[in-house]
């Protein structure tokens, strides 16, 4: 009896001894694109149930209000992986050291300039001296990507047009009217565009080179064990984690026919950094505003 009972204490003692390592992970991601709590869980549910299968982690989602949100987040240890697009992720990187983990790769993600169809502008030479709307400011395909595909043509940025900054249906309108030459913006919105509005032509006189990928980054504070195991997440079940994160949602179609690409470096982004160079940004410790 006394021989079983010290059996157990030794098993009991041994199970207590275990490191933490061994115990499920526990990790919290963010998005800087989705907005509250209720949006993170409905866009990004089925990815965080199939990661934690597949990756033995435990996910605890982090809603943000936007990216300067989200880099103070990290900056203050507040959450340890976040996706986040090319311009961001620059950002990020000034501010916080974060380490690259993986590429959410976006098939046809570049920037265009568009025009009316059947409007006057029939090159980037004719919008010399005109408005031109953009999107979000700050913006890796509605703001950074045009303006580079503008220079690459000849047009230098705030000198030889007037760059604004618009939601994309009123700038559609505007261009209709004659406020503006142009909209500078990515392939599905341009595709979302013209499924709205069926009556309308519109013709592409610029487009960028591909955008780099958007990118999921860690906190610098994550262990590198830890950052590993998610690379092998992605590496070994890629195809399962792509099926969920575009599975039943609108705003990850962006995604579909994409990759994950786990050797994702730091250098990748130094086109971004040459395009904030285009519109005179050479310091990357914040964002645009």
């Amino acid at each position: 009896m006394l021989k079983t009972l010290t059996c157990a204490l030794v098993a009991a003692a041994a199970l207590l001894s275990v490191p933490a390592v061994q115990a499920q992970e526990a990790i919290r991601f963010a998005v800087t694109d989705i907005d509250g709590a209720e949006s993170l869980q409905r866009e990004f549910g089925p990815f965080k149930a199939a990661l934690e299968k597949v990756a033995d982690v435990k996910v605890q989602f982090f809603a943000v209000s936007g990216r300067t949100a989200a880099v103070e987040a990290m900056a203050a240890g507040q959450v340890d992986f976040v996706l986040t697009g090319p311009a961001e992720y620059v950002v990020f990187k000034a501010r916080t050291q974060a380490v690259p983990v993986v590429g959410w790769q976006r098939p046809d993600y570049f920037a265009q300039v568009v025009v009316l169809a059947s409007g006057p502008v029939k090159s980037v030479a004719d919008l010399k001296g005109k408005t031109i709307s953009f999107g979000e400011i700050g913006s890796s395909s509605q703001h950074l990507g045009p303006a580079q595909a503008l220079a690459d043509a000849g047009l230098k940025y705030n000198v030889d047009y007037k760059p604004i900054f618009v939601k994309r249906n009123v700038a559609v309108e505007a261009m209709k009217r004659g406020d503006i030459g142009a909209i500078g913006l990515n392939l599905t919105h341009l595709q979302r565009i013209r499924e709205s509005d069926t009556k309308t032509g519109f013709a592409v006189v610029a487009r960028g080179r591909d955008l780099p990928n958007d990118v999921m980054i860690a906190s610098p504070k994550v262990k590198p064990e830890v950052v590993a195991k998610m690379r092998k997440a992605f590496l070994e079940h890629g195809g399962d984690l792509m099926k969920a994160v575009t599975t039943g949602t609108d705003d990850n179609r962006k995604f579909l026919g994409g990759v994950f690409l786990p050797d994702v470096k730091d250098t990748d982004y130094d086109y971004v950094r040459a395009i904030y160079a285009t519109i005179g940004i050479t310091e990357f410790n914040k964002f645009i505003e």
